[in-house]
């Protein structure tokens, strides 16, 4: 089994709506949203520091088991899809290693 890995640009409902639709699929046996894993420190003397980063659109990853590349490429067409219908940004990347 591959791994394919999205990054979803969008709200946290856009986020569900796009793993809903993934457990939906045939073939889709394991969907994660993973967390992020590195630390967004503002640095002290940086313009931004202390602003509030909730305002704009959120950063989501997501983990997805594909069988086969059939199954991958439609999974890559349903989820551009949808993010399209909800305004978000979506980008795959594949694991290789597999």
């Amino acid at each position: 089994m591959a791994l394919l890995r999205i990054r979803l640009t969008g709200s946290d409902d856009a986020a569900r709506a796009v793993m809903n639709l993934l457990l939906g699929l045939d073939g889709i046996e394991h969907v994660e949203e993973v967390g992020d894993l590195m630390s967004h420190m503002d640095d002290a003397d940086s313009s931004s520091a202390g602003l509030s980063d909730v305002g704009g659109p959120q950063l989501h990853e997501i983990e997805i088991d594909i069988p086969n590349e059939s199954t991958g490429r439609k999974v890559r067409e349903a989820v551009d899809a949808l993010a399209f219908d909800l305004d978000a940004l979506v980008e795959f990347e594949d694991d290789e290693d597999e």
